[in-house]
């Protein structure tokens, strides 16, 4: 690619999944423990929930994260909090809206039954003028060209999940 946002083929969403043998209680009780993702994510390297506003509707965190020698922080607000079933947070940076994040989770059947169902989303928010400057922004950030950060969070998503698997059971 060269650089630019070719939005006629820009992927916009992405979703990873995996069983874990957990129930839907505790799998939700850990990822909606937003201090917790640096233990599954491989691009999280802290999380801080604003005072105050833990228990509040939309609490809000600063997730800070790496990309090789680079790091950037981002303000999160939880969107959704619907225990046991999603858990969800907005991004943005700098005010600009960059990305919806989320954990659907559904109890599993068959011979999987006790264990939880875990689909792991992601939706690329950044859209227009301000999309356009979301993406220039996250390549001075995170050196990630929007082509490359679907390659990357696909990466991630996969790491994240298998890393909250082998944590939780």
């Amino acid at each position: 690619m060269d650089g630019r946002s070719d939005t006629a083929s820009r992927i916009w969403e992405l979703t990873e999944s995996i069983t874990v043998a957990a129930p839907p209680e505790k799998v939700f009780a850990a990822l909606s423990d937003v201090r917790r993702m640096p233990e599954w994510s491989p691009e999280c390297v802290g999380a801080w929930v604003v005072p105050g506003r833990r228990h509040t509707t939309g609490p809000l965190f600063v997730g800070f994260n790496r990309n090789g020698l680079r790091r950037w922080f981002t303000i999160c607000r939880v969107t959704t909090a619907d225990a046991p079933e999603e858990f969800a947070f907005s991004v943005s940076a700098l005010g600009l809206p960059i990305a919806l994040w989320g954990f659907r989770l559904r109890p599993a059947d068959g011979p999987d039954a006790g264990s939880t169902h875990v689909v792991q989303y992601w939706h690329d928010l950044r859209r227009g003028r301000r999309g356009r400057a979301a993406d220039h922004l996250g390549r001075i950030a995170a050196g990630t060209s929007p082509a490359d950060r679907v390659l990357t969070n696909r990466s991630g998503m996969t790491a994240t999940l298998r890393r909250l698997k082998s944590a939780l059971e």
